[in-house]
């Protein structure tokens, strides 16, 4: 899935960056998890994770990924479906159930009604977000979820594999440059591709790993780990309005939506570090009482905190070490503009906390 900041093409020199300076340790704390990219990357290395993002659809990714270690049963559906296990292997019963999700006739639901270019016709703003045959399968397969969930036929591991494998198909139909803050004015092919969900990779370290859905600066303060790993927002674009269709998709709370774009509400999941100031003393803050013996901060060198108010808050608990590493900038529609930097440089800060 594609996500501003995400870390995907960088994993491995995080990785190397920890072996490099004996970062000892096998409790890795993510508390920005969006996509979860990181954190699935160390779970696979073997650490026991704790996951955390504001985000619901976040959330909903990091349940199934980071606390399932196999693959559910899917028992009680399976019954009620009468699905069998032909194929005897544990991946069978999801399989069908996938396939069984993806032949569901099209509902016109809330995202129908409000985020393809046929149900919004008669509004104001006319959205171009999806398909009307996307939006309506959306639509269906949502409420097909929901509607297990409510007969008791799914456990909640099961419940968020489902809604996670929905969740990663959207953004390979939905008509944007990159984000959900505005959408196209034109087709784009995907958009014109229809939607299907595939299976979602479950990898096991045998820990008791945890996911939360609570602001990041509180969890960093009631959570013991050996590796605190700090990805936070770094500019001043707050993160529900660029993902806000996968939230609401993702939340499915019929809220009340306004704009061109059919903005949800999102007071309530601002996050300090879009704000100078505020990011500046959220990072002392996490610093100075987070409970952990290793934080690793990673941070775009375009970012809104300047080098010497990092540093600032940072050596506030310990020596400050610093390293750069290249890769190539997210892209998202940029009106023509091709002044930008192919390449950012991502810098990686470490500090141990003094005993």
């Amino acid at each position: 899935m594609r996500f501003i900041g995400c870390k995907n093409n960088i994993l491995s020199n995080i990785y190397d960056f920890i072996k490099k300076k004996n970062i000892a340790g096998k409790t890795f704390c993510d508390i920005f998890s969006g996509t979860t990219c990181v954190a699935t990357f160390f779970k696979d290395k073997d650490y026991k994770v704790i996951s955390n993002d504001a985000l619901y659809f976040s959330y909903v990714l990091q349940k199934a990924y980071i606390e399932n270690n196999k693959y559910p049963s899917f028992a009680k559906l399976s019954n009620n479906l009468n699905i069998e296990d032909r194929e005897n292997n544990k991946i069978a019963p999801l399989k069908t159930i996938i396939n069984y999700l993806n032949n569901l006739e099209g509902r016109k639901g809330f995202i129908y009604k409000n985020y393809s270019h046929e149900g919004t016709a008669k509004k104001k703003a006319r959205r171009m977000y999806f398909s009307g045959e996307n939006a309506s399968k959306i639509d269906a397969i949502r409420q097909k979820i929901e509607e297990w969930d409510k007969k008791k036929l799914l456990a909640k591991n099961e419940y968020f594999i489902l809604l996670a494998s929905l969740i990663e198909a959207v953004p390979f139909v939905s008509n944007i440059s990159g984000t959900y803050g505005a959408f196209l004015k034109h087709w784009d092919p995907r958009a014109r591709k229809k939607l299907t969900l595939s299976v979602p990779k479950i990898y096991s370290n045998k820990s008791n790993n945890k996911a939360y859905n609570v602001d990041g600066v509180k969890l960093a303060k009631n959570t013991k780990c050996d590796i605190l790993y700090l990805d936070p927002p770094y500019n001043n674009r707050q993160y529900v309005p660029n993902y806000h269709v996968l939230e609401t998709i993702a939340l499915y709370d019929n809220p009340l939506v306004k704009g061109v774009t059919g903005m949800r509400d999102y007071q309530k999941q601002k996050s300090q570090f879009c704000r100078r100031e505020t990011a500046k003393n959220a990072l002392r803050d996490i610093a100075q009482n987070g409970k952990y013996k290793h934080l690793i901060l990673s941070y775009n060198n375009e970012g809104i905190m300047q080098d010497s108010d990092i540093k600032e808050a940072l050596s506030t608990v310990g020596n400050v070490e610093k390293e750069f590493i290249e890769y190539r900038r997210f892209k998202s529609h940029n009106r023509g503009n091709n002044n930008h930097k192919k390449f950012v440089n991502e810098l990686l800060y470490y500090v141990t906390k003094k005993t």
